[in-house]
This record gives structure tokens, sequence and C-alpha cells, in this order.
């Protein structure tokens, strides 16, 4: 298992290498962000090993308990999963970043609620960038005034956009999503200087995505093969 997690990192940070030289990129613009949810705390250990340390979780009691099981290690823990109002305090007082944030109510309780001592709570504003019912994000015309409002709040600094768009195999479909959130960010950047980070491309879309302009790409079954079924 822990061969085939190294051999699996390498193969995605080839594939990044390569994707970055037909874009005319730098390698080292990208971040990988293995996507660790439902894995053992012994394959996030593998990973590390292997060269990673910046893992991705979406279900919160499973991420503290790695976290706490993996102290030891200096890990950067994302979290990228939807966010309840009454699970904002322990993601503010663990995590290092949150991709996922889509309103005001959880970015200030976040801010509220981010320990004095740690560095402010890297914050994402995910876009549902396809407008799917089903998915969380603000729309995409909303992004510029909320993104003001969480730019102001004390110990979060919002550094970019995060967008999971709808599934597609068509490239020009992959690439047409994310160039739209690439754009947004263009946009809003004019009124928030500093901003960084498009959260963009999984396993499926990376080579678009980082076409398109990502700065950090969520990559779980390319790494770490099929997900296990989600605890209960």
């Amino acid at each position: 298992m822990n061969s085939s997690i190294a051999s699996n990192i390498d193969n995605v940070r080839a594939q990044i290498r390569s994707a970055c030289e037909q874009a005319g990129r730098d390698a080292a613009s990208v971040t990988l962000l293995a996507v660790s949810k439902t894995r053992p705390a012994d394959e996030i250990r593998a990973a590390h090993a292997a060269g990673l340390t910046r893992f991705g979780e979406n279900y919160l009691q499973e991420a503290l308990d790695k976290i706490e099981q993996l102290a030891d290690l200096p890990l950067e823990w994302h979290f990228i999963g939807p966010i309840q109002s009454n699970k904002t305090r322990p993601i503010a007082e663990h995590f290092d970043w949150v991709h996922s944030v889509d309103r005001l109510k959880i970015a200030r309780r976040l801010s509220e609620q981010r320990p004095a001592h740690r560095a402010a709570l890297n914050i994402c504003l995910q876009v549902n960038i396809s407008r799917e019912p089903s998915k969380s994000g603000c729309l995409p015309e909303d992004a510029p005034a909320l993104a003001r409002q969480l730019s102001a709040l004390p110990g979060i600094r919002l550094r970019g956009l995060m967008a999971i768009p709808e599934a597609s195999d068509d490239p020009a479909t992959q690439h047409r999503a994310f160039a739209d959130l690439r754009v947004l960010l263009e946009q809003i950047s004019h009124d928030i200087p500093g901003l960084d980070t498009l959260s963009m491309g999984m396993s499926g879309d990376l080579e678009a995505a980082i076409s398109e302009g990502a700065t950090i790409v969520r990559i779980g079954t390319a790494l770490f093969g099929p997900r296990p079924p989600k605890p209960a």
C-alpha cells in the first residue's frame, strides 16, 4: 500500500509538471493538496513520507481524529467540505485553510472563533460556477460583494476562490468552467488586491484546471485509489 501511494504521488506530480509545461507555467506555482477524506492515518503517514504535507478533509470528526493521531507530523490541514454553523469552532481551531466558505454567517463565526495565538485562517470563497442546484457555493454574481465582506473580517484571510464544476469528460466544458472562475477572480482582484489562489481541479480534470490558472489542485483518487465507503 505504502509503495503504491508513493508511486501514485510520483505519477500525479509528473502529470502536474506536464500540464504546467503545456500551459507555460512553472510547476512550483501549483500546490498539490492530497484529499485524504475516508483514508486512514497510516496512508497519510505514507503520503507524508513520500513528500506531501498538505491534506484536505471533508468530514469534521474524522478529520479531528486524524489531526490528533498525526500531531507529530508537520502537516497543513485544509477543510474542503460543506460547513454547518455548529461545526465552525473546531474548524477555526484546528485547520490552516478552509476552501468551502460560501456564506457571510460562516465566515463571521470562523473569524470570531479563530484562536488569537494562531495565524489568520486562510479562506477560499466557494463559487457554484456551474450553477448546480444541489451544489454548495455562492452564485458567481454574488461573489464580488461577498468577497469584500469576507476580506474585512479579522482572524481570517481571504486568499481566493474555490469551485467544483459540474462533472464532465469534455475538455472544452472543463476549460470553460475553470476559465469562468479565473475571470471572476481577476474581476474581484481589482477591488481586493493580493488574492492569489484558485482552488480548482481534481483527479479527472487537473490538466484543464492548470491550463486555466489553478494554484491548488485537490487530488484524492489518483493518489490513494478508489475511496472506501463513507464512515457512518
